[in-house]
């Protein structure tokens, strides 16, 4: 058996802490943008999703990008562990943090920044020394490699439990970087729409509890789901623009993976930019196109939280999750006037009854070729 059981999640966005804060505000099609303040800048958009205070504890240093990461990747890592029915992180776990490396003024690269490993590790009931921590950064892609990474350290026999954890804190050097390349969104992104243009950037964290099927059974955990395949990609011969045919290979590769030959549902990447969107919903189509007859239903939650960069993953599967658990297909906030797409493919606008959910795809993207897929298959309700 390939599958590891996704023990519990936590999550902190613009729609509030915890998973269920933000499945049912993406249910109820809520789109939680608001003005920039976090900083000064002249911008294309400063329309952002910000995480407000009542989301997470406050700290004396919030205004920090880097206490805001801490604090709300501690709080997401808090919510996943008790959601694994666990009272603290096991001995021996694996721990794998994601982030990224901001540049300076001159160019040159800082460590790495994130999440404080031993604070946290002291915070979830450990210590230095009793887990192994791996520090992980695929651009936007990095939680779902991370995904993958834990998942293959576990099916290897090198222990038995892992904690995936990670935020993204609005911040100016972020923010301009996705202002330069005119990626923003003056409006709000709205993915899928004929009217996109561009991204809305959020904030929040995010964190996953990942173990072997064998010790699941042991202590009579039920999962959340189970990760049984994934994808990894590395196609560097686009620095900024998707890949139809990288993003085929992804989703298949995870499909092959799993041992699946069905799809029921992909959440998508889908950030809103004109070209991405596109690019994945053929890519979708091409997928469909071999898989057969079934329609595919396709969404995003872009347009309710923005777009967390390295941390997009982790709302993209706690959306994976209420899908195959309620068997119920979250729509895409914002989305208006749906571009063509091919045949097979459906762009969910509103919620709606799923008539499958035993299988679906993750999808998560990043600058420079990174691309991960992830099926995530039904534990049962």
């Amino acid at each position: 058996m390939n599958a590891v059981a996704l023990a519990g999640t936590g999550l902190i966005t613009a729609l509030g802490s915890g998973p269920h804060a933000f499945w049912g505000g993406l249910l109820r099609g809520e789109r939680a943008f608001g003005e920039l303040t976090a900083f000064e800048g002249d911008f294309r958009s400063r329309t952002v999703a910000a995480v407000p205070p009542s989301a997470f504890p406050a700290t004396p240093d919030r205004a920090t990008p880097d206490r805001r990461k801490h604090a709300m990747a501690l709080a997401a890592a808090a919510q996943a562990l008790r959601a694994a029915g666990l009272p603290a992180l096991p001995a021996g776990a694996l721990v794998v943090l994601v982030s990224q490396a901001p540049g300076t003024a001159d160019g040159a690269a800082r460590e790495f920044t994130g999440p404080d490993p031993d604070a946290l590790l002291a915070a979830l009931g450990s210590s230095p020394g009793q887990a192994a921590v791996v520090h992980l950064s695929h651009a936007c892609a990095s939680a779902a490699f991370a995904a993958s990474f834990a998942r293959d350290w576990l099916l290897s026999g090198l222990g038995d439990t892992a904690l995936v954890a990670g935020a993204s804190a609005l911040n100016p050097y972020e923010y301009a970087s996705m202002d330069v390349v005119r990626t923003l969104s003056p409006g709000g992104a709205r993915p899928f729409d004929t009217t996109r243009d561009g991204i809305t950037v959020g904030e929040g964290g995010g964190a996953f509890v990942l173990e072997t099927a064998a010790r699941a059974n042991r202590r009579g955990h039920r999962p959340k789901a189970w990760l049984s395949g994934a994808a990894c990609l590395v196609d560097s011969t686009q620095a900024v623009a998707s890949e139809p045919a990288a993003i085929r290979a992804a989703m298949r590769g995870a499909l092959e993976d799993a041992g699946v030959g069905r799809v029921d549902y992909v959440h998508a990447h889908a950030t809103g930019t004109a070209q991405g969107d596109a690019a994945e919903v053929e890519a979708v189509g091409e997928l469909a196109r071999e898989l057969g007859p079934h329609p595919v239903p396709v969404s995003s939650h872009k347009g309710a939280v923005g777009h967390l960069l390295h941390a997009s993953a982790f709302p993209a599967l706690v959306a994976a999750v209420g899908f195959l658990r309620e068997a119920r297909l979250p729509g895409t906030p914002g989305l208006r006037a749906p571009l063509e797409v091919p045949d097979g493919v459906v762009t969910v606008r509103e919620p709606t009854a799923a008539v499958r959910a035993e299988h679906v795809l993750v999808n998560s993207f990043g600058f420079s070729g990174n691309n991960a897929s992830l099926v995530l298959s039904a534990a049962g309700r």
